[in-house]
């Protein structure tokens, strides 16, 4: 995982530059589905490590549960990128990626939402408290 705040930031800055060329080129209006594998192609071309529909497993009072936390991307093994194509992102979205950044143990995540005319407009940041700790 990486060690340091620039480090994470300049990682989501290029996921934000990956989904802004796979918008700029397909526009909004898709399902989530279509722009998870343009994204997930457009991190293959410029040279990120990635896994897609992770599964993280789940401990409840220290019994793993049936069912896993799916994650839609996990990149560079320290950005969780949650995609959404709706007509508006509510509270209860962010507090979800918060949740499974706690749960997967990562620093920041992204929440990107594809259906808005301008993509930068449907980005929002999330760090964890662990995002506190790494170096500057």
């Amino acid at each position: 995982m990486i060690k340091s705040k620039y480090a994470v930031n300049a990682i989501a800055f290029a996921t934000i530059g990956c989904a802004i060329e796979v918008h700029s080129y397909l526009g909004p209006g898709l399902l989530e589905s279509v722009y998870h594998s343009c994204l997930i192609e457009e991190l293959k071309i410029r040279g990120y490590a990635m896994q897609s529909k992770l599964l993280v497993p789940i401990f409840y009072k220290g019994t793993q549960i049936e069912s896993p936390l799916i994650l839609d991307l996990l990149i560079e093994e320290s950005l969780v990128v949650e995609l959404k194509s709706v007509e508006q992102i509510h509270p209860v979205h962010k507090a979800q990626l918060l949740s499974y950044l706690r749960l997967a143990q990562k620093p920041k995540g992204l929440l990107i939402n594809f259906n808005v005319e301008k993509l930068v407009s449907g980005v929002t940041h999330i760090v964890s408290e662990s995002f506190a700790t790494l170096d500057a």
